[in-house]
């Protein structure tokens, strides 16, 4: 079966526009920032990937809820959950970041593998839910341009068999290793599953510019094909703007969001790759008033992590208190 899934867009743009409300079915906080208006209640981070005392009581005065780390030893995880406590922070979630799941020398499959599974045990014992993982990454060949993009994939394995309108032979080696990719990084995933179980932590996958996954339903299916509550999804709200807007993502994935990771990202029309440059919160393309929206309308109440910038962390946290907000 071919899925063709522009409409789709097309529609979930409109659900935004029209304030369609969704099954609430994501993660809950327990934090009180709800915003004026949403039932949905979001909590405040930062990625501090080695927590130190200084820097927790920073974010601690600035009023955040938590923090994201880095991969640890256990006995790093849990001291840096004990200084978190104190300072009245919770770690939610670990950056585990790039795997190289498709990888053909073995020892970086292998190495890859194992840092998963560190981080899964120092999600464990830093009592956080979640890891986000980057299953790989492909480039070095022709690549469509973002918004040449018009993605047909088999609905059975995920693989693509078309990826722009008209003729996809000069794109064909771009579509083998789109299907490499998607089978490795399952057999790998898979094999993670029984671990996240027994630790109790989600798999968080990240489809962060690797080149995979660059449109909603791609990556929904995706997330969906391991039928595991272990196995969702890490939105990163300014990493996908070049290729759909985050409310689409949002709308699409649904209550398969684990996480969201805040960033913006300015896009650039003059630029003849219609890319453009990441930029501080609120200060690029992401329509943030609409996000917020799809977030109410899915019913997602959880961790809105700030990702990158050069804010100082009470600007951060101003300027995330507005996007709570709605506004």
């Amino acid at each position: 079966m071919k899925t063709n899934f522009s409409r789709r867009e097309f529609l979930a743009a409109a659900a935004v526009a029209a304030g369609m409300s969704l099954a609430p079915s994501a993660p809950r906080a327990r934090a009180q920032n709800a915003g004026p208006g949403f039932r949905t209640r979001l909590q405040r981070a930062l990625i501090r990937e080695r927590p130190a005392a200084d820097g927790l009581r920073a974010l601690q005065e600035a009023g955040y809820d938590g923090i994201e780390i880095g991969v640890l030893t256990p006995e790093e995880a849990a001291a840096a959950r004990a200084l978190a406590e104190q300072h009245r922070l919770k770690i939610h979630s670990v950056l585990r970041g790039w795997a190289e799941f498709n990888s053909s020398d073995q020892a970086k499959f292998d190495a890859s593998y194992a840092l998963s599974e560190a981080a899964l045990r120092t999600a464990e014992a830093a009592r956080a839910d979640a890891v986000l993982l980057v299953p790989c990454r492909i480039g070095g060949m022709r690549i469509p341009r973002p918004w040449e993009f018009l993605i047909e994939f088999d609905d059975r394995t995920g693989h693509l068999e078309r990826v722009v309108y008209g003729d996809n032979e000069p794109y064909a080696e771009y579509i083998r290793a789109h299907n490499h990719a998607i089978d490795t990084s399952r057999k790998a995933i898979e094999r993670l599953i029984p671990l996240a179980e027994k630790t109790r932590v989600v798999i968080a996958l990240e489809n962060v510019w690797n080149n995979l996954w660059v449109q909603p339903a791609l990556f929904r299916h995706f997330v969906a094909s391991f039928g595991s509550p272990w196995v969702k999804a890490y939105l990163d709200i300014g990493n996908h703007v070049k290729y759909a807007r985050p409310e689409e993502w949002i709308l699409e994935l649904g209550d398969r969001i684990a996480k969201v990771h805040i960033k913006d990202f300015k896009l650039t029309p003059e630029d003849p790759r219609g890319e453009g440059k990441f930029v501080n919160i609120r200060d690029g393309s992401v329509r943030w008033p609409v996000v917020r929206q799809a977030l109410e309308s899915i019913g997602y109440s959880g961790w809105l992590t700030i990702e990158g910038g050069d804010l100082s962390p009470l600007e951060h946290r101003r300027r995330l208190d507005l996007i709570i907000a709605g506004q």
